[in-house]
């Protein structure tokens, strides 16, 4: 009788091992098949009276298989992101806009932290990547339109839209320590340029609010775009920072925001702005960075080349960029067409320009690009039906990821399909997305695995 009911413990034991033994390589699986990497999506619509906003976070592998099926982790930007802010700067957030994580290597600790910029307030938030729990809320003044990473990740530049001025934060990752550097602001407004010209002058800059700042690959400089035409080229690191270089708006258009460094050259574009005020724009200039340190340059110097313009036509407004793998290609993006056009970074000669209409979208609306960590799939933030910023014709009918394959080796793609989402108000399609990232969460996969 005993050893019966030893035989059948021991039985039962051993289905519970292979239960266990299951289990465990169920997950294993599960982990395995995730990919390297994360999409990160901002939908700027309100999900509260005083503002909110949504960011949806896709696993890499499931949206490339699958985008239409795909399912995203959805926070809510107004519940504890929106009442962290309020507690510490008395106002609520309101309408996120663009997000930037923080450095790409394992020594400065890449990738743990995001920060993300809201344009109807002046609120930078700062989040642990991982767990997507806010840390710290800074209010940065009237609109933070953009926000980008210094290379050596101890600021963050900030495009103070409507105050029309550049702010700056520092930042410690690693002990989660983040202030506004007050005494470091730049007003581009009031006061003069260093060849003695008025910042803002109705015949050289118009209106300089600060669209978006873009940082070059060795942390010297940053360039400014802005809303009215002209663009500045600052000195980060002073205090306050220094306009280095000065452009009126003859030499670089209005509205830019694409920025990315590749061959020696900044790129930057232009685009359109309302509907009332220069409502087509598609441009794309080059910049050697070698041009630019602490001493400032004479006017328009050095001169930008123009690798291409799209300004006759009648759709045009150039917004999201990005390089393919090797920085071999420029991709640029056009909200209004709904077009891709690709260039060449070695010759600046335009190598193809296709259409993402199709199957997945009759009217796409692409807004901010990124690219996988292996450079074989791009992702496109699509505008919805009712932007919920910037007065502009972005109008889209699939608000959501857009899924692109990059084909020939970087010179051209082809939408594979949307992962939609939506936030109805009152009958009407209010989800508009505009921020969009990608996010490396395991890097020796993502360089060694197919």
């Amino acid at each position: 009788m005993r050893a019966r009911l030893l035989l059948t413990l021991a039985v039962l034991m051993t289905g519970v091992a292979i239960t266990a033994v299951a289990v465990a390589s169920s997950d294993d699986e599960r982990r395995h098949k995730r990919s390297s990497y994360e999409v990160w999506m901002i939908d700027q619509s309100d999900t509260r009276a005083d503002g909110g906003g949504s960011l949806y976070v896709y696993d890499g592998k499931e949206l490339t298989d699958d985008p239409t099926g795909a399912q995203s982790e959805k926070v809510d930007l107004g519940g504890a992101a929106r009442d962290m802010c309020l507690a510490q700067t008395g106002t609520a957030p309101k309408r996120p806009h663009m997000i930037v994580f923080n450095g790409g290597n394992e020594s400065d600790d890449g990738n743990s932290r995001v920060a993300v910029a809201f344009v109807v307030t002046g609120h930078v938030l700062l989040m642990d990547a991982d767990s997507r729990a806010p840390i710290k809320c800074i209010d940065t003044g009237a609109q933070a339109h953009a926000v980008w990473p210094t290379p050596d990740q101890t600021r963050l530049i900030v495009a103070n839209q409507n105050d029309k001025k550049i702010a700056r934060i520092s930042t410690d990752y690693f002990s989660d320590t983040y202030e506004l550097e007050a005494g470091a602001t730049l007003d581009l407004a009031n006061g003069t340029t260093p060849s003695g010209a008025l910042r803002q002058d109705p015949a050289l800059r118009p209106d300089n609010a600060p669209i978006c700042p873009r940082t070059d690959d060795r942390g010297k400089v940053s360039f400014i775009t802005l809303r009215g035409g002209g663009m500045f080229v600052v000195d980060h690191k002073q205090t306050p920072m220094a306009i280095v270089a000065e452009y009126d708006k003859a030499n670089v258009h209005a509205n830019g925001c694409g920025g990315i460094q590749a061959e020696g050259k900044m790129y930057i574009n232009s685009g359109a702005g309302t509907l009332a005020d220069n409502p087509t724009e598609h441009d794309v200039y080059a910049f050697g960075v070698n041009r630019f340190d602490s001493t400032p340059n004479p006017p328009n110097v050095p001169a930008p080349k123009l690798v291409y313009d799209y300004d006759n036509r009648a759709e045009a407004d150039s917004h999201g960029v990005l390089l393919t793998k090797r920085e071999r290609f420029l991709w640029v993006g056009d909200r209004q067409s709904n077009t891709m056009t690709t260039v060449n970074t070695r010759t600046d000669r335009i190598k193809d320009e296709f259409s993402l209409e199709g199957e997945a979208s009759s009217d796409p609306a692409p807004d901010l690009l990124d690219i996988s960590p292996k450079a074989d799939w791009v992702f496109a933030a699509l505008r919805g039906p009712n932007p919920q910023s910037g007065g502009h014709s972005a109008f889209g009918n699939t608000p959501g990821v857009g899924v692109i394959k990059v084909r020939g080796n970087g010179r051209t793609g082809r939408m594979e399909g949307v992962a939609r989402i939506t936030n109805m108000v009152g009958g009407l399609e209010n989800a508009d997305p505009h921020a969009i990232r990608v996010r490396v969460v395991d890097r020796r996969r993502s360089s060694n695995d197919d």
